[in-house]
């Protein structure tokens, strides 16, 4: 009897550690996460316009494929590779993420351009002159590529964020962001592309006159949602690329950024006295948002007229 007792006691140990662990898994994952928030939301922004010009049918089945390179992107390809370096490499993380950064606040500071100087966007062109098979085919790997690119980016920023050792944790915490991140965004992309078509079937079918309002009120409110989501994206791609430019420099020894956006918020903070921990956040988001649209300006020529056209001589498409 008291062997059995011992017994209990041993398995009810492990089973309290397993539960403080999985209580860590979904801490570091939730931390891990939000600080992903910016390409998120840029993600989501981004994807419904590769179903642009194509059958309403095939929409659903496009978001899929996406998704399905999305999740093989982060867990088999990506994962391993992030807790490789974390293991061997660990000094290359902090520049491979200001890399990332560096590229958000190109991404950002690029709309931002763009909604300054109007330009002619030529993807949906494409529909006129490739069967939608074909053209189906090419948004798909565009939208892949385009996916592998964030999806590296949320890896990194998210095992950044992650401070505990355990190797297991850190797997188990990556896969969790993986997972809810991949789902949330296509989830969300899902509906957002079928929005249209809901609206739309209410309107037409809708029995009452309020269901047939909602349905006319989804499908004129949905270019709205679109610009909204667009704006937020391109805040936060600024806001998360600046911040993690200021925290590498400082990482890196350079302090100077780091120290005087914390400076300014705390006085910022200081002379409204109140909500000081609201103040501090947003003044301090906004300067991060303020150097990652400088950063992105900066960087706008260096891509499009060296690396763009580099990287169009070393791997040309095909036709």
């Amino acid at each position: 009897m008291s062997g059995l007792l011992a017994l209990f006691d041993d398995v009810a140990a492990i089973a309290k550690l397993a539960a403080t662990q999985l209580d860590d898994v979904a801490a570091q994952a939730s931390k891990a996460g939000t600080k992903a928030a910016g390409v998120v939301i840029d993600d989501a922004a981004v994807t419904p316009k590769y179903v642009t010009g194509l059958p309403a049918a095939r929409e659903l089945p496009i978001v899929w494929k996406i998704a399905r390179a999305s999740f093989f992107n982060k867990l088999v390809i990506l994962l391993p590779a992030a807790l490789l370096l974390q293991a061997f490499l660990p000094w290359m993380l902090t520049p491979l993420l200001m890399i990332g950064g560096a590229y958000l606040c190109f991404e950002g500071a690029e709309k931002v351009w763009h909604l300054i100087v109007p330009h002619k966007d030529k993807g949906p062109q494409q529909a006129e002159t490739l069967d939608a098979a074909h053209l189906e085919e090419q948004r798909v790997k565009g939208a892949i590529k385009t996916d592998f690119i964030l999806s590296a980016e949320i890896m990194t920023i998210s095992l950044s964020q992650i401070d505990i050792d355990s190797f297991w944790i850190q797997a188990l915490a990556l896969a969790a962001v993986a997972i809810g991140i991949t789902a949330l965004v296509y989830g969300a992309v899902a509906l957002l592309v079928k929005a249209d078509d809901l609206g739309i079937f209410l309107t037409a079918k809708g029995r009452l006159a309020a269901t047939r309002a909602l349905g006319r009120g989804i499908v004129k409110s949905m270019p709205a949602v679109m610009v909204v989501i667009a704006t937020i994206g391109t805040v936060a791609m600024l806001w998360v690329g600046g911040s993690i430019l200021v925290h590498g420099l400082h990482d890196l020894g350079w302090h100077l950024p780091y120290e005087q956006i914390k400076r300014a918020a705390h006085l910022v903070a200081e002379a409204v006295g109140s909500a000081t921990g609201f103040v501090t956040w947003g003044v301090t988001a906004g300067l991060d948002g303020i150097i990652g649209l400088v950063a992105g300006l900066v960087l706008m020529p260096v891509v499009t007229r060296a690396l763009v056209p580099v990287s169009g001589w070393l791997f040309p498409e095909k036709a």
